[in-house]
Order: structure tokens, then C-alpha cells, then sequence
């Protein structure tokens, strides 16, 4: 790796997060049809910003949102595509975010900002990178595809129809993804497994609209208590899911890799001080991290029904509703375990009430070979980048694209994440570690140079 390349990263990095700033100014929040057109304006400054630098570059329109397309050819017939996303997550509640989510800040060493890791700024440390490059050495060693999306973060499908469409078109040595996490602060890694995903929106309904407690009681049937019971069969106190048959196929862990969980010693104090809880939460038999990484979840992401302002209201409400989200592992398969739970849940429904259970996404659990040459070029860039010593884990998360990636173009994906689990993606006051974004622009760099 020439070390121009990296002295103008340096030299620079007062310039990138400007253009970082502006990146986040745009609440491209996909799942908020009342953003729909600043998730296009975000993808056209994206789309510009990459023609300044020297891509050709362009929207690519969907049903959904639109693709961002950019390409610089090498030189050498090697080829990789770098995968981003450019929407953002919601940021409800407001109230506990310190500054306006879509007004940046810099603090104690981060960029604080909506999508400032998840993944705007991971996905820029890569543009950073290949920029970098270009201007240093005149020129890439090796062809770059960008492809970054508009829908991850609600759940659609158009870049997965486009890569369908375009494989051929799309044919490379690898894909590298960066919206995963370092290890810990001082800590790099390769993640080798993602966790799937099944998510279903769950409606219960008693009456024909809500009714006076004192009139009705005892007569009619109550949708929140119905629905709080279906879900209170759902799992255990200690997360053990009761769904009939939906362990079925969880593939066990390989030796080496209870032997790399030991090896990473991860602190269970640590984390509940971070996450402010009291102790650690799920199955009795495992570890923290292979409840995190390795084994499936049902989770109730959100309740509704009656009424919940001020004072009270003595109804008994008619219906209620719940979201429902399922992290799938190894050997999984979404969509048999949205079927299962559909019948589970039907099932245990009060004969008072009728369910209505409409699946919303579902994503296929992935795990890659960690020996593949092309996530060794990863974890070596990684170690460039960081200078430090790169470990493998697994993430608790899903990206569905992944697996679209993987099943269509038959070439390994990198995962190699550039924030911290702390940095707060989907929550209040997320951020970004300013040296992981220069860090993150370097091992970029230095893996297309060493392709």
C-alpha cells in the first residue's frame, strides 16, 4: 500500500466529514411515505458526489426507491462490488436526542447524526477510499462497482430484483459490505454469519369497535388482554421460544467457533452497564454471545390498542395489534417459521376473538467460510487499516441483501463493519467514531490496492 494514498486521506479529513455533514442532512427515511422525496434528493447528491469524484454514476428508478449505480474500471480484470445503504431508520422518539438527528454535530471525537453509522457513513468511508486512490495513483488497481440501495431499512425489494436481473452484468471477485461493527473500541472484525429474519404484523379483534367497561364487562371480550395472552405463550421467561417445531434445524455451532467465543473473552458486565439493564437476558444453556449470534429469537417489537393518554378511560377496547420480528441462524428457513408461527398463533386465540396474522419480510440466515482468500484480503485490509489484529465473529442482525448477493452471484461476501454496536443504530443520539471513518477509508483503500 503506497503511503500517499493514506497521507491524503490525512490530509483530507477535514474536507470528508463536511461532505459527510451534508450527506446526513437528507432524512432519506425510507419507511415514512412523507420522505419519499428526500430519500431521492439523498440519492441524487449521492449520485453527483460520485461524479465529482470521478465516477460515472446514476439513478437507477425502482417501484420503490431508487438505486444509486457507480462504476470506475481498473487496472486488472479483477472486479468488486461495494454495497451501502442510503436510507435511515426513523428517529422517534425526538425528545432524548441531544441535537436534531438531521443536523450533524462532531463530539467527544463522533459524528452524531441519523444514519451516521447505519450505514451512511460506513458506506462513504468506501467512497473516501476509492477517492483517495484515485487521486494519488491516477487510477483504480482494480474495477469498483457501487451499488447502494434505498429501501434496507424498510424492508424492499428492488436491488434484490435488480441483482436477479443483472447478474450477469454484476459478475465479480467479491462483494464487500460494510454495515456491520467492530469487535470492541480497540478491536476489528470479519463477520462470518448473519442472523435471518421473519417479521409478522399481528391484529386481534373482539368488537365491532370499543365499548363502555361498566356497560359491557364481563360480556364482551377484551382484544389487548387477547392479545397480551397470545403473546404470553409465545416464549418463556427466559426466551425459549414455544412455537411448535421452530428449533427445528438450528444448526449447532462448530468447535472452532465455541472455541473463538472463549477466546474473545466478551464481558457481560460491560454490556448491561451499555445497554442499561440489570443482568443478562435468555437460554440457560448458552453463553451471551451464542444468544446473540447463534441461536433464534422472538421478540415483540411493538404494542398497540385502547387507550394510553392521560387520566383514563374505562373501554374495553376492540382491537389491538403487534409487531412481531423472529431472528432466524443456520439451517432456519423464514419462510417455514412465518407458516409455523402463523398456526401457533392461531391456535392459542381466544375462541372470543379473531387473528389476523400478515407476514412483512423475511430473510434468510447466511454463514461464509472464514478461509475463503477473499475475506482473508478483508480481515488483512482490516488489520492495515486499524493496525490492530482483526477477530471473526458473528452479528446478531440481518441484512437480507446479503443473501441475494450470495445465492445469485456465487462469489463470497466480505462483511467488514467500520462501527460500534454502541454507536446506536436504530435508537436516540447514533453515532459514528470519526478515526473509524478515516480508519475505515484507509483499509478500503488498501484492500482494492492489494485485490
Amino acid at each position: 500500500m503506497s503511503q500517499p494514498c493514506f497521507d491524503y486521506i490525512d490530509q483530507n479529513q477535514g474536507r470528508f466529514l463536511d461532505e459527510l455533514r451534508q450527506f446526513l442532512t437528507f432524512p432519506s427515511i425510507s419507511a415514512d411515505s412523507r420522505h419519499k422525496e428526500d430519500v431521492s434528493h439523498c440519492a441524487q447528491w449521492l449520485v453527483e458526489h460520485l461524479k465529482q469524484i470521478g465516477l460515472e454514476s446514476r439513478l437507477i428508478p425502482t417501484q420503490g426507491h431508487p438505486i444509486v449505480w457507480a462504476r470506475c474500471k481498473g487496472q486488472s480484470d479483477k472486479k468488486l462490488i461495494i454495497y451501502g445503504h442510503y436510507d435511515v431508520q426513523p428517529v422517534d422518539p425526538v425528545d432524548p436526542w441531544q441535537t436534531d438527528p438531521f443536523m450533524p454535530s462532531i463530539r467527544d471525537g463522533f459524528m452524531y447524526a441519523r444514519g451516521a453509522s447505519d450505514d451512511k457513513g460506513q458506506l462513504f468511508a468506501h467512497i473516501k477510499g476509492v477517492e483517495s486512490l484515485l487521486k494519488t495513483r491516477g487510477g483504480l488497481p482494480c474495477e469498483v462497482v457501487f451499488l447502494f440501495e434505498g429501501e434496507e431499512e424498510c424492508g424492499g425489494k428492488s436491488l434484490e430484483h435488480y441483482i436477479q436481473k443483472e447478474k450477469a452484468n454484476l459478475a465479480a471477485d467479491a462483494v464487500i459490505v460494510s454495515d456491520t461493527s467492530l469487535y470492541d473500541e480497540a478491536t476489528p472484525a470479519i463477520t462470518y454469519g448473519l442472523r435471518g429474519m421473519a417479521a409478522l404484523d399481528v391484529k386481534v379483534t373482539t368488537a365491532a369497535h370499543a365499548l363502555h367497561s361498566g356497560s359491557y364487562g364481563g360480556a364482551v371480550g377484551n382484544a389487548v388482554k387477547a392479545l397480551s395472552y397470545i403473546i404470553s405463550r409465545c416464549s418463556g421467561p427466559d426466551g425459549v421460544v414455544q412455537i411448535p417445531g421452530f428449533y427445528d434445524g438450528v444448526r449447532p455451532l462448530a468447535d472452532w467457533e465455541r472455541d473463538n467465543i472463549r477466546r474473545l473473552s466478551y464481558d457481560d458486565d460491560k454490556l448491561m452497564a451499555e445497554v442499561g439493564s440489570k443482568i443478562p437476558f435468555g437460554e440457560a444453556d448458552y453463553s451471551t454471545l451464542e444468544r446473540m449470534w447463534a441461536r433464534p429469537t422472538f421478540e415483540v417489537n411493538g404494542i398497540s390498542g385502547g387507550y394510553a393518554g392521560e387520566g383514563f378511560k374505562t373501554i374495553i377496547p376492540s382491537c389491538a395489534a403487534a409487531k412481531i420480528s423472529m431472528r432466524l441462524v443456520p439451517d432456519q428457513n423464514p419462510h417455514t417459521v412465518i407458516e409455523l408461527a402463523k398456526k401457533y398463533l392461531k391456535s392459542i386465540c381466544p375462541p372470543y376473538a379473531d387473528i389476523d396474522v400478515v407476514p412483512l419480510s423475511a430473510a434468510e440466515p447466511v454463514l461464509f467460510d472464514v478461509e475463503n482468500p477473499m475475506i482473508q484480503a478483508g480481515r488483512q485490509a482490516l488489520q492495515y487499516g486499524f493496525n490492530a489484529e482483526p477477530v471473526y465473529i458473528r452479528c446478531g442482525g440481518s441484512i437480507p441483501v446479503v443473501t441475494a448477493f450470495w445465492k445469485e452471484l456465487k462469489k463470497p461476501v466480505v462483511l467488514m463493519g467500520f462501527g460500534l454496536d454502541s454507536d446506536g443504530a436504530h435508537s436516540v443520539n447514533e453515532r459514528f467514531k470519526i478515526d473509524n471513518f478515516i480508519r475505515g477509508a484507509k483499509s478500503s483503500a488498501y484492500l482494492l490496492s492489494n485485490l
